[in-house]
């Protein structure tokens, strides 16, 4: 046994081996010490061969699944190497082999996946001219593929990009893939993934060509939308050749791949998803305080899932979120509506997973009773859209196949409370097989037969306790206590003797015997092969029930968006391609429905006009700015998924690309400074952004020296007022920004409105046109609980600094005094150079390039002071 385990593994050195002995699987050697620490279980010893002993633990077959679960969930592989005959009909050592191997993405057991998440693995392909980029959730059978043919250095963001959307749980990619170590760092520190790289060289296309081809059982690549897409052709076809190297199954529920386009969508890159907080906060990366968190409403695990892949994928055709529209404005409008699909939907269980684990095999007779109910309940769901008098759900109804024949087909042959083993019997109604209904009596008679036998031998011999019983072991037998051995007959043959009595059989006992266990054998054998008849003809049924589960999860989502609507007030945007953003009384979705005692302040927005491009918006710390400027947002990215939004009104141009710089997170793993973080993702956004983006940016250039900072954020602002004209939100607390609305068309200043009351401030929270030169800072501080005597000693010297006033009692004073004086003197020259400088003929670099002498300036300034 030991010889055949270590040929096994020989084959799966990169996997911890479950080895199935009997009722347990069992690992040896490393695999049972790595498997005993992770899994906290025995290690004990077998001998393998001489003096040698083989470390060794073990998990009881029956709950393997849970320990399989934490292994892959920590980083391993798993083989599972699996008996493949009955041990008691076996001549010599019983054949095994690995049936599966698990890994982070490819687990489809639904007790240990989010049952709202995908799980999704995925493979990348790259060199020097361009990327593909597949993904699949083998629990449900969806497969996409996308392509990139660019340069290098942006392939490697529109990876990031898709990767963030797609939030895989396993990579697998070539060795050109992690040459990048920055990326590959980021990927791991963001996202998590289990990334395992495949070396040496890619083989030719057509090989690749031939794996999909045939998986999909079509005559081309044009049917699948790849013709002449190399990258999409080489990362599906070692996607679908990965698979079946771990399945080592039917994969015949993956039988849909959908290539597409990133920009035939709104994109989103992976700092704005993190910024928006669209599945989870930035602190804690909970669902509870998401965007998410509001707007799931859906009733079934597969609604869930779209939803979520909407959220990542707005559209910019105002047709299709059109037609979205029109079906939440009919629930919006019809509560009763509403409330029956609802119904409807919480009873149906999640279709895609369920004929996931029927085409692969692994699914128990609650599986096709979960199934029935689910079709069970779709006859209503489509009279109910049938009734509705809406074209689109008319038309959605009259696409919804009610799959009566699988119904009818579980119906008459699985029972409605079967076991969960599928090898034990009882799943089989009666009538449903001739075969099997014979067997059954003839089970149902031996039992009669036996209590017939046992009152008879007790009349006989007189024994009243006389009982017959039975185990695995020794069968049927009459059991007599010793007080009664003397009334025993001869015809009674000894079978066994225990401490309080002895087991006998006679020749009728033997004969009942060899009928019952006969029939219950053969029973439980034909059952299981019933069982799998059924479980085949059902998935030959898989296209027909994906389909319907389609259907079904976009209604659910769409109903959810009705519920919300309804609930908390929102309202169907109107859509357009002229660049204006208009929304009157728009709320934060997330933040109003956190707010404890208080009502949201609603704020107007409008922007994108010739003359109202880039917001420079001011106000104290805590107003509201960010929340605003999020507000604006998700607003727009509702808009664009088809959802009503938070406002009274609201008229939203398609937005191409959404970019956020909010907050200031170190990046001190990859030995990146807050500020060259924000460089970087500034220098994104100049990159990508067009005139239909909407950018977002709070308190760019803090993370650098004042004058540095306000020089930065000054020529920033140019540069997208002038050369971009992307809608653009920019908080600040460089006030002297403000004066860029007299200087430069398309640039408008807004501000938090704040009441005074003496020393404290009330923040109003309202948007207004206008400015202010004020940060509240000291008020702020105050209100966080700082100490009054720093309070004291801060509003003190602001007004020194105000007054121009010598500082005192500062640390260092000669040095900090002498350094203002020296300024004082030269501000003239600064001032100077900066007023010659003709900012409308300034390209980027040459700006840079005089920021550059003017920051060297003032360092020899500093030296000098």
């Amino acid at each position: 046994m030991m010889k055949q385990y270590k040929e096994v593994k020989e084959k799966y050195r990169d996997a911890i081996l479950f080895f199935r002995l009997g009722d347990f699987y069992e690992m040896f050697f490393d695999d049972a010490i790595i498997a005993s620490k992770e899994l906290e279980i025995a290690l004990t010893q077998r001998d393998a061969g001489g003096d040698k002993k083989a470390p060794m633990c073990g998990v009881p077959y029956h709950v393997a699944d849970v320990y399989i679960a934490k292994l892959v969930e920590r980083g391993y592989k798993v083989a599972i190497c699996e008996q493949l005959e009955d041990p008691s009909k076996a001549k010599g050592l019983v054949k095994r082999d690995v049936i599966r191997v698990v890994t982070p993405g490819t687990i489809i057991d639904t007790n240990v996946l989010d049952e709202k998440s995908n799980n999704y693995l995925v493979s990348i392909y790259m060199d020097d001219f361009g990327a593909g980029l597949s993904y699949v959730d083998s629990s449900t059978g969806e497969m996409y593929t996308t392509e990139y043919l660019r340069d290098k250095d942006n392939v490697y963001d529109f990876i990031l990009d898709e990767l963030g959307k797609i939030l895989p749980s396993e990579i697998i990619c070539n060795e050109s893939f992690t040459q990048n170590k920055k990326i590959i760092k980021t990927i791991e520190n963001k996202l998590r993934p289990y990334i395992n790289v495949y070396k040496g060289d890619i083989i030719h296309k057509h090989d690749w060509i031939d794996i999909i081809v045939k998986h999909f059982n079509v005559e081309n690549l044009e049917v699948l939308g790849l013709k002449d897409r190399i990258y999409s052709i080489i990362s599906t076809g070692k996607l679908i050749d990965y698979l079946y190297s771990t399945q080592k199954d039917s994969l015949e529920h993956i039988n849909r791949l959908q290539f597409y386009n990133p920009a035939d969508y709104m994109i989103l890159d992976i700092n704005t998803r993190e910024n928006l907080e669209i599945h989870h906060t930035i602190m804690g990366r909970e669902k509870k305080g998401a965007l998410i968190w509001v707007l799931d409403k859906t009733s079934t695990a597969m609604g869930g899932r779209l939803l979520k892949n909407w959220l990542e994928q707005p559209l910019l055709d105002i047709k299709e979120i059109e037609k979205r529209q029109e079906i939440v404005e009919l629930f919006v409008n019809n509560p009763i509506l509403m409330d029956e699909v609802k119904e409807c939907l919480k009873k149906i269980y999640d279709l895609e997973r369920l004929i996931g684990k029927i085409s692969y095999g692994n699914c128990n007779a609650r599986d096709l009773c979960s199934l029935k109910i689910s079709i069970g309940i779709i006859p209503k769901l489509k009279d109910i859209l049938l009734k509705s008098n809406d074209k689109l759900l008319v038309e959605l109804g009259m696409k919804i196949d009610t799959l009566e024949d699988i119904y009818d087909l579980i119906d008459k042959s699985i029972v409605d409370d079967p076991p969960i083993s599928v090898r034990e019997g009882g799943l089989i109604k009666l009538g449903y097989d001739e075969e099997l209904d014979v067997l059954k009596k003839a089970s149902i008679d031996g039992k009669k037969w036996l209590a017939d036998l046992e009152a008879e031998e007790r009349k006989k011999t007189g024994i009243k306790s006389l009982k017959i019983g039975f185990n695995k072991k020794t069968g049927y037998f009459f059991e007599v206590t010793k007080a009664n051995l003397d009334l025993v007959p001869d015809y009674f043959i000894r079978k066994q003797t225990l401490s309080n009595s002895e087991r006998f059989y006679t020749e009728p006992l033997k004969e009942i015997e060899m009928k019952i266990l006969g029939a219950e054998e053969r029973i439980v054998d034909l059952e299981y092969n019933i069982f799998n008849d059924i479980r085949i003809k059902v998935k030959e049924q898989t296209n027909r029930i994906q389909r319907v589960s389609r259907i079904i999860s976009e209604i659910d989502v769409l109903n959810a968006f009705g519920q919300v609507a309804y609930k908390y007030d929102y309202v169907r945007p109107k859509l357009n391609n002229k660049g204006i953003i208009n929304i009157v009384e728009g709320r934060h979705p997330v933040v109003e429905q956190t707010i404890v005692d208080n009502v949201f302040v609603p704020n107007d927005t409008y922007i994108g006009s010739k003359d109202n491009r880039v917001q420079i918006i001011t106000g104290p710390n805590m107003a509201g700015k960010s929340t605003y400027m999020r507000q604006v947002a998700i607003i727009t990215l509702l808009a664009q998924v088809g959802s009503f939004v938070p406002a009274k009104e609201a008229d939203i141009s398609i937005v191409d690309r959404i970019f956020t710089r909010i907050g200031a997170a170190d990046n001190l793993s990859q030995g990146e400074s807050t500020f060259m973080v924000e460089m970087k993702e500034v220098s994104n956004i100049v990159k990508n952004a067009t005139e239909n983006s909407l950018v977002i940016l709070d308190e760019v250039g803090r993370g650098t020296s004042t004058y540095d900072g306000l020089s930065i954020a000054w020529a920033l602002v140019e540069y997208i007022a002038k050369k971009i004209k992307a809608k653009t939100l920019f908080a600040t607390h460089y006030h002297e920004l403000v004066e860029l609305e007299n200087t430069i068309e398309g640039v408008k200043n807004l501000t938090i409105l704040v009441e005074e009351k003496g020393e404290e401030i009330i923040f109003l929270r309202k948007i207004v046109e206008g400015s202010t030169n004020k940060s509240y800072g000291i008020e702020v501080a105050k209100l966080a609980g700082i100490d009054q005597e720093i309070i004291d000693r801060a509003n003190e010297v602001l007004f020194q600094i105000e007054q121009k006033q010598e500082l005192i009692n500062i640390s260092k004073p000669r040095e900090y005094n002498r350094q203002l004086n020296i300024l004082d003197y030269k501000k003239d020259y600064f001032i100077e150079k900066i007023n010659n400088l003709d900012v409308l003929r300034l390209t980027p670099i040459e700006a840079l390039n005089i920021l550059y002498e003017l920051k060297e300036e003032a360092k020899k300034l500093r030296e000098r002071a």
